[in-house]
């Protein structure tokens, strides 16, 4: 059973393989899991590390076959992994720890209900190694499955630990780990828990002052009434801590601000003493560390001809949403390749206090910067430039008198000799893009697009660094959503540019690349159509398109970026469609119904292309369409358990109606079953789309819809009806009704008491458009069916008709129509009264529209 240790870690790929194939053979008998835990709890002879390597080999086991070992093997494994909880090796205790928490992970608490239990009594024992590794169990435990376990724990279990030096971190941590899930796990025993905090206050060991300050900012979001009191103090300690000399320690009180800042009005009030104090704390902390430094590779000036590996590429969605406090723009991501830490953290916390405080931080800020943006240590002078950024939007009235001053010195700090001072830089500058936008374009706009394209995404004089590049590229995004359409003029410069730049990024710089493309067709549109622009944008393109495979991780930006360019050139897309249509199809084909995400995103991005695709080709589309099984792939789609994938597929239903329809027609029973199946309120955007996908069906089929109104329109009824649903979802039902009484009139026509009131509160406020258009007529055809049904809610009737501001002859002879039948149904005398009644602002508009005193 055992290999040498030399064979387990050889980086040598044949060793490892046989090692591999040599555990293969031992997993098909079910006995060896428990050699294995013999091995590490009994031998105790045995060296550690061949010990800890069975238990490692053990707890692989269990993860992947835990469900298909006979119960009396579990048996076995539970009860060995207990008995070896005592180890005197912290290894051994770790090891058996894993192995517990892995057990739950795959079967649950409920399949071992005396576990919790029995840690807990271990916990009151005097056995120091009993209690130690019982605790370390219980903290992997509530890491990994609190939300299942925090029931069954005994809360002062832990708050008694907290008198045993040894015990005190790890009884914090546990408890962290359970007030992360449930925040209000402590309510009975808060006061004792708080006051056991504060008495660690003074504790010199690292890790409990790290999991303190993680338990004060836990706690402060539930349980803000127990500590307003100490408030003062808890501040003063979080900022000695956000300076403390181990980073994990000085992370966690720095969150503190963060969370403080979740409370506007009691940050305020706490805080506004502080900053003078707290502030230059913020933007020392914003500096890079030594070990930041190391792992930055900053002595590097110039890695653009370097490959990036694998692990340096970090695949994000570019609609995806800073899960922080910030922005898509606010990721700081000057140093992106990095995790959270304490820069991050400051910079963040800078960011949401400037926006609390607003204009009140600039007296202290304001000399800060100064001293830091002049010094002459680059490492100082790159975090003011980063500070400048980070209260770009809390700070922009007030700061806005300074920037004539600020913005050349950003611009001049372009061509710093340092690669990190340059890409925060670039970060800082695209916080101001909205001002340098504002601006005479000879001041600041010409100077900066012109760096980006010249000095850096282009043939740069200076040294080329990845950093640089991939700041500037995210830079030069954010300009594009600013400058839109005044970007024009220098497109020939751009478009070139773009063009080089893909032959020469590295993999990770490529999926930004993707998005400024993507960002450019946004802005810029149409402006795109232009036969050398075609060809110096859709050649790299469609290379990248030929050349990925499907599972490529590059597809996915790729293929957002392409629908971006697909809507921005309508009908000239034509001579790439074919490929791009048929890709798609496949993608659709590859990802079954059951795949989980992130494949699915795959799928919806995919679907979304077909849209744009679909919406920008119009009929032509239809050749595509009818050489494919687009139509097989839908109805799979829009069955799917993700909603964004059905979201996605109702959406292209739609569009697909308008242009090929009778592709479409043989399979409308199972397309409206599915459509109908999806009219729930609860999933919007879902709902939404299927909703508005019925009403394109419903102007397409004629009579064959008749047959569907009663399984759609109570569903319908119901939407609309609903309190507090979203204004499109409103609009949507609304319209779709209204085209499905285009021809089901008649069926749809006893309805109408049940929906006309919210309905034309629906579209009151609708601009004149095509849509609107088709539902109003809908909605006449049926008044003239049934005049009964508008009775009790005829003043909303004539509200909405009163909202058009042109509507077409045939419309408005309709609406006349309908107000002289009324008229003549109740009589001159009454109808004047009953107007009368109306507002004066509605009588005024329907006099204007309608000429109601003489319809």
């Amino acid at each position: 059973l055992f290999f040498p240790t030399c064979e387990i870690f050889s980086p040598d790929t044949e060793t490892q393989k046989k090692v591999q194939e040599r555990l293969d053979q031992l997993n098909s008998h079910p006995e060896f899991v428990c050699y294995l835990a013999y091995i590490l709890s009994r031998l105790r002879s045995e060296q550690v590390t061949n010990r800890s390597l069975s238990g490692l080999i053990l707890k692989n086991c269990v993860r992947q076959m835990w469900n298909q070992l006979p119960e009396q093997i579990h048996l076995f494994i539970k009860n060995e992994a207990l008995s070896a909880i005592s180890d005197p090796d912290p290894l051994i205790k770790a090891t058996v720890g894993i192995i517990i928490t892995t057990i739950v992970l795959n079967e649950g608490i409920a399949k071992w209900p005396s576990l919790i239990p029995t840690l807990c009594e271990m916990l009151c024992t005097t056995n120091i190694d009993l209690q130690m590794g019982a605790l370390g169990a219980l903290q992997k435990i509530c890491e990994d499955s609190a939300e299942v376990i925090f029931l069954h724990l005994k809360q002062h279990v832990f708050l008694q630990s907290f008198n045993e030096k040894i015990f005190r971190a790890l009884s914090i941590n546990t408890l962290n780990s359970i007030l992360m899930v449930h925040l209000q796990v402590l309510k009975d025993v808060v006061d004792l828990y708080v006051s056991h905090l504060f008495r660690l206050a003074g504790d010199a060991d690292g890790e409990v002052q790290k999991q303190l300050c993680r338990a004060l900012t836990l706690l402060l979001d539930i349980h803000l009434d127990k500590l307003a009191p100490h408030l003062a103090n808890i501040t003063e300690f979080m900022l000695i801590k956000t300076q403390d000399g181990n980073q994990l320690t000085a992370l966690e009180a720095c969150e503190f601000w963060l969370a403080l800042a979740d409370n506007s009005q009691v940050c305020k009030h706490t805080l506004l003493p502080y900053l003078p104090r707290l502030i230059p704390v913020l933007v020392r902390c914003m500096r890079y560390s030594p070990d930041d430094l190391i792992l930055l590779k900053a002595d590097v000036e110039d890695d653009s001809a370097i490959p990036d590996r694998q692990e340096d590429i970090r695949l994000f969605p570019f609609n995806e949403i800073f899960e922080e406090s910030m922005d898509d723009d606010d990721d700081f991501d000057d140093d992106s390749s990095m995790e959270w830490n304490l820069r991050k953290c400051s910079a963040a916390s800078l960011d949401v206090l400037s926006g609390i405080f607003g204009d009140e931080f600039l007296p202290v800020l304001l000399p800060i910067l100064r001293e830091t943006l002049t010094n002459e240590d680059w490492l100082i002078k790159e975090s003011g430039i980063l500070a400048l950024g980070a209260v770009a939007e809390g700070c922009m009235a007030g700061i806005k008198p300074h920037l004539p001053q600020l913005i050349p010195f950003l611009i001049n700090s372009l061509d710093d000799r340092k690669a990190l001072v340059r890409s925060i830089t670039c970060w800082t500058l695209s916080r101001y893009c909205q001002f340098v936008m504002q601006q005479d374009h000879n001041l600041y706009f010409k100077k900066f697009i012109n760096w980006l394209i010249l000095f850096f995404l282009f043939c740069s004089t200076i040294l080329i660094s990845k950093r640089v590049q991939e700041a500037a590229c995210s830079a030069f995004a954010t300009l594009e959503e600013e400058a839109s359409t005044e970007l024009v003029p220098y497109l020939s410069d751009i478009i070139s540019t773009l063009s080089v730049a893909f032959q020469r990024y590295q993999a990770k710089n490529l999926l930004i690349l993707y998005d400024a493309v993507g960002t450019l067709a946004d802005s810029v549109g149409a402006h795109l159509i232009n036969p050398s622009y075609l060809e110096a944008l859709m050649t790299p393109l469609m290379a990248k398109w030929s050349s990925l495979t499907d599972d490529d991780r590059e597809l996915f930006p790729l293929l957002e970026c392409m629908s971006s360019v697909v809507t921005a050139l309508h009908s000239a897309f034509a001579p790439f469609a074919k490929p791009v249509f048929d890709r798609c199809i496949q993608l659709a084909k590859e990802r079954p119904g059951e795949a989980e995400m992130p494949d699915k995103d795959f799928l919806v991005v995919a679907l979304d292309l077909l849209s744009s695709l679909t919406e920008s080709l119009g009929e032509e589309i239809d050749h595509f369409v009818g050489e494919s099984n687009i139509i097989a792939h839908l109805y799979q789609c829009s069955m799917d358990p993700q909603s964004e994938v059905r979201q996605s597929a109702f959406a292209l239903l739609g569009d697909l109606t308008k242009t090929s329809y009778h592709r479409l027609q043989s399979h409308l029973d199972m397309i409206m079953s599915v459509l109908c199946q999806n009219i729930n309120p609860e999933q919007v955007s879902v709902c939404n789309n299927s909703i508005w996908a019925i009403g394109e069906i419903s102007l397409k089929s004629g009579e064959a819809m008749k047959k569907y109104v009663e399984s759609i329109i109570p569903n319908l009824i119901f939407v609309i009806s609903r309190e507090k649903i979203p204004k499109t979802l409103m609009e949507n039902t609304a319209i779709t009704i209204g085209r499905m009484g285009i021809t089901c009139y008649i069926e749809i026509a006893p309805y109408m008491s049940y929906f006309l009131r919210p309905w034309c509160l629906a579209l009151r406020n609708v601009r004149d458009n095509p849509e609107k258009e088709s539902a109003f007529r809908g909605l006449c055809y049926m008044v003239n069916v049934n005049p009964a049904g508008v009775i009790e809610d005829f003043i909303f009737f004539c509200d909405a008709i009163a909202s058009w501001n042109n509507p077409s002859s045939e419309l408005k002879n309709m609406f006349e129509e309908i107000l002289c039948s009324f008229r003549d149904k109740i009589g001159h005398v009454n109808w004047t009264a009953f107007i009368s009644q109306f507002p004066p602002p509605l009588q005024q508009r329907l006099a204007a529209l309608y000429n109601i005193w003489n319809v």
